[in-house]
């Protein structure tokens, strides 16, 4: 029922910036949570930021200080704009949005609490 995509990916120099974009659709309830995955080859899914209910964002250690989220205040869009871009953010970035949840969030970036998954899009960084 509920629709998740993303955009924006593409290839860009180290030290440089990309906005990512996704909205999700066909919800008749608010998502809990959204937030971005990603996935480089050869290593595990990585939850890279997320935005919950209660407006605290989670960032990743490896790319707080450099990427920001923004979203509207209906929840169903999540733009992540990646700044100082290093070749070690180079994947296939997810968008995921959560059901209703009911209860404190502890780990938002915990992908076991997203239902639905946009198919991804791809983000190269060249030195």
């Amino acid at each position: 029922q509920v629709q998740v995509a993303e955009s924006g990916g593409g290839s860009v120099q180290a030290g440089g910036s990309l906005r990512l974009s996704c909205t999700a659709s066909g919800y008749t309830y608010r998502a809990t949570c959204m937030a971005w995955f990603r996935q480089a080859p050869g290593k595990e899914r990585e939850g890279v930021a997320a935005l919950c209910s209660d407006r605290r964002t989670t960032f990743a250690d490896s790319v707080k200080g450099r990427f920001t989220v923004s979203s509207d205040n209906a929840q169903n869009t999540l733009d992540l704009q990646m700044n100082s871009l290093k070749t070690e953010d180079t994947a296939m970035y997810y968008c995921a949005a959560t059901g209703q949840i009911i209860g404190l969030i502890v780990k938002p970036l915990n992908s076991a609490l997203y239902t639905y998954w946009g198919h991804g899009t791809q983000v190269t960084v060249s030195s």
